[in-house]
């Protein structure tokens, strides 16, 4: 990436990098939406966000990668959360949000939608 200096800091930021679907990238190659971070006055590394789409299949991922099973695997409750943890961070409002949920759950879109309105009538 940058200089040698910089790779404590580069480190540091990795997992949370790794965690939202980004890639570092050098700065000097960042582009407009790309996300330049300094360290010590100069840019040390770039990070390019992924596309909305992307960030959701990453967040599934996650998830299953925490529950240790597929999530299709999950019981009724532990799939409702999931749910409620995905609309606290705005799954439902990308595009085919609640069929990528819903494949990934192994449950109908109206399954996705019930546990939505469950949580609202709670």
């Amino acid at each position: 990436m940058s200089g040698a200096g910089d790779e404590p800091f580069i480190a540091a930021v990795k997992p949370l990098v790794d965690a939202m679907g980004g890639e570092m990238i050098p700065p000097d190659e960042a582009g407009p939406d790309d996300v330049v971070l300094a360290w010590e006055g100069r840019g040390a590394v770039a990070v390019r966000l992924p596309q909305l789409a992307d960030s959701l299949d990453h967040i599934l991922a996650a998830m299953e990668r925490r529950k240790g099973v597929p999530l299709a695997d999950l019981d009724r409750r532990a799939k409702q959360e999931v749910v409620r943890i995905l609309e606290a961070r705005g799954a439902f409002s990308v595009r085919h949000g609640v069929e990528t949920v819903a494949s990934a759950l192994g449950v109908s879109r109206f399954t996705v939608y019930n546990y939505l309105n469950r949580e609202k009538g709670a």
